[in-house]
């Protein structure tokens, strides 16, 4: 008598719960034994290595498939969950039994017998094998709400962090850790595109699994993560980790501030219109553009060159109506506007001296200042916790929740940087103030010289000067200490212990800096913290 044929199928996921299970090899063995002791011929092998969780693997469909035409009577397996997880595929197994399509199922760790008694010990082993995995997803899903609150990032880590397996912890990865940091510092400075820091980690050994470069969106992945400063976020809403951060919140802000412009519309310009892509138009609020133009006079026998500049006009929603302009009305425009952050040499001896007075001596405590970032983290955690309440109030929606709470978490986490800077180095405003001086002392310079029209360009960048062109007139918006350094009287007398004499129609915020400790200068101006001045 001719044995009856039988499909094996022998599985195994890479999920964790299955790691205690046979491999694959295990339970053909097992399998091949038990064929062979019960006299079972098989027909065919099929292994698979997918989770049995949802419906949809390829290999036992096609298993299904060939049953349902009749090729074999029976399935070999080393138990039902091997078969299925899942109410769909269940389902299958037990509609072609019922059907006839399957006559046998044989399993080595589970007895069945084709009766109405034997379908219904099936189902139970179906809907534990259900029960198991959805059990276990909750528990997997408790346990993570359980790291969530301890600080700690349920999933894998990020690149630069290490998985710590025995102390179910995220290390940071020493060996490439300068590496990343490295990019972050470049792509801030706005020069290197998301292709070249792909290549940089690509010079670095760090690439795709296939030894390729990483692509844009995943550079783009790693640049935008908060992970790297101190937080994650984990199902869209941020949270505060106890992982050691890589960089600073201030450096994050900056190169979000460079993809965010990165993301607008530049048009290309070529490399002989300086002032192209620096000014948007004061009307629609498109970039400025240029292109040239070559007019022939009759008296001459060649041509004059003109550069015009015009608004692109690509906002759809305004009809910008702004004219042209020339190069030559643009730059004596652009050159008062620096001349009006100039500071002449005798200026610029006195604040050297000062500052370097202010070091030697002691200065004023800025544990005033120290104490106003607190107030406001502490007001920052009051919103957090009547924004919670307000959530499960029903008074706003989630993504109006998680939105709001990631904006306080940043705006607190820039803060705590604060203080930090402040408590740990309390010169560190010494340097960027110098070279803010330096700079102030060549605008002078570089407003006279119409040679070189990029260094122009380059000033004005450096500076944050917000240029916008409206009605053939050239106006700014400086950063803090620029407009305070712009804002200054045109009088400038010392005295030796009131400071600058203030002249009419100009504010005071500037003009009392002489007799004020630089320090405070600096923090007032980048932290527009309201110190209290003693005139």
């Amino acid at each position: 008598m001719k044995s009856p044929s039988y499909f094996l199928y022998a599985r195994k996921s890479t999920d964790d719960e299955e790691k205690q299970l046979l491999s694959i090899p295990a339970q053909l063995d097992e399998l091949r034994s038990f064929a062979q002791k019960e006299q079972i011929n098989i027909a065919d092998i099929f292994i698979e290595t997918k989770t049995a969780k949802i419906p949809g693997r390829a290999i036992f469909n096609e298993m299904i498939g060939r049953i349902e035409k009749g090729e074999v009577s029976g399935i070999l397996a080393w138990h039902p969950d091997r078969l299925a997880r899942n109410a769909v595929d269940a389902g299958k197994v037990v509609y072609l039994v019922d059907t006839g399509k399957i006559v046998d199922l044989k399993f080595p760790t589970f007895w069945f017998q084709n009766t109405p008694q034997g379908l219904f010990m099936l189902s139970i082993a179906f809907g534990q094998s259900k029960y198991y995995v959805d059990n276990l997803s909750e528990n997997t899903k408790r346990g993570h709400r359980q790291k969530i609150r301890m600080g700690i990032y349920p999933n894998h880590a990020p690149l630069g962090y290490l998985n710590d397996r025995l102390k179910k912890v995220i290390v940071v990865d020493r060996s490439i850790i300068s590496i990343v940091k490295q990019v972050f510092e470049l792509y801030s400075s706005g020069k290197y595109t998301l292709e070249q820091i792909s290549l940089f980690l690509f010079k670095h050994h760090i690439q795709t699994k296939n030894n390729r470069p990483h692509p844009k969106d995943r550079i783009k992945e790693i640049l935008t993560n908060p992970f790297y400063y101190g937080y994650f976020r984990y199902n869209k809403e941020m949270y505060k980790g106890i992982h050691e951060p890589l960089i600073t919140k201030k450096l994050f802000d900056r190169v979000q501030e460079v993809i965010i412009d990165r993301g607008r519309s530049h048009p290309k310009q070529p490399l002989n219109f300086p002032f192209a892509g620096l000014i948007h138009c004061g009307e629609c609020g498109m970039m400025i553009t240029a292109e040239q133009h070559i007019k022939y006079y009759k008296t001459i026998n060649h041509g004059q060159l003109f550069v015009y500049y015009r608004c692109s006009k690509k906002n759809l929603a305004v009809k910008c109506l702004q004219p042209y302009i020339t190069e030559d009305v643009i730059i004596p425009q652009l050159n008062q506007l620096i001349q009006k952050v100039s500071l002449s040499t005798d200026d610029y001896e006195w604040f050297q001296t000062k500052m370097n007075e202010d070091v030697q001596k002691e200065t004023s405590s800025v544990r005033g200042i120290v104490q106003e970032f607190k107030n406001e983290i502490n007001g920052i955690t009051q919103q957090l916790d009547k924004l919670l309440n307000i959530f499960i109030d029903n008074l706003i929606s989630r993504d109006e929740y998680l939105k709001k709470k990631e904006e306080l978490m940043s705006k607190k986490k820039t803060l705590e940087e604060k203080i930090t800077t402040l408590e740990q180095s309390p010169y560190k405003w010494l340097e960027p103030m110098r070279e803010f001086f330096d700079n102030a002392l060549q605008a002078d310079k570089i407003a006279s010289d119409n040679t070189n029209l990029f260094e122009k360009r380059e000033f004005l960048k450096k500076t944050g000067s917000n240029l916008t062109l409206k009605d053939k007139r050239v106006d700014c918006d400086w950063l803090n200490q620029w407009a305070a350094l712009q804002r200054r009287p045109t009088s400038r007398n010392r005295v030796q212990r009131e400071g600058f004499e203030p002249s009419q129609g100009y504010p005071d915020r500037f003009t009392v800096y002489c007799d004020w400790p630089l320090r405070h200068l600096w923090l007032y101006i980048n932290y527009t913290i309201e110190v209290p001045i003693q005139l």
